[in-house]
């Protein structure tokens, strides 16, 4: 398993090494120990332009997934995180930073692997179930 996180915030919101563990802990639960995944950590100027140019949208989001595709399984593909984005909703949502960048991630990770909570019903509810035992590997103390 190969995770490399890329730490392009100017701020310093979060710890790299810690997004690398967590994701390594979420892959290993998801039996995914033999694929690669990459993790961006940005500002929302950064992944508002991301969110334009490849989804259309022009606003800052909180995170984006890229899977790759192709013939090699390998790599699974590429988490773009705002930082900004998540200090915001952390806020709002009464949680730590921690716990909203874990949920990003693990989130992010599912979009890679195929859910999609924005078809909502059943598929939205399987997401969330998701995200929780995700954050129970990656949090289990919160």
């Amino acid at each position: 398993m190969d995770v490399i996180v890329q730490d392009r915030q100017r701020t310093k919101r979060v710890d790299p090494q810690g997004v690398k563990e967590w994701a390594e802990r979420i892959l290993r639960h998801l039996g995914l120990k033999g694929r690669e995944l990459s993790v961006l950590l940005v500002e929302d100027a950064e992944i508002r332009e991301l969110n334009r140019r490849y989804l259309g949208r022009d606003r800052p989001t909180n995170v984006l997934a890229f899977p790759m595709e192709g013939p090699q399984s390998f790599p699974l593909g590429d988490v773009v995180i705002s930082t900004e984005t998540a200090e915001r909703e952390a806020r709002e949502r009464g949680v730590s930073l921690e716990e909203e960048m874990a949920l990003l991630l693990a989130h992010g990770v599912l979009h890679l692997l195929g859910y999609d909570h924005e078809r909502g019903g059943e598929e939205e509810a399987l997401m969330r179930a998701k995200e929780e035992e995700l954050l129970q590997v990656v949090l289990p103390d919160r």
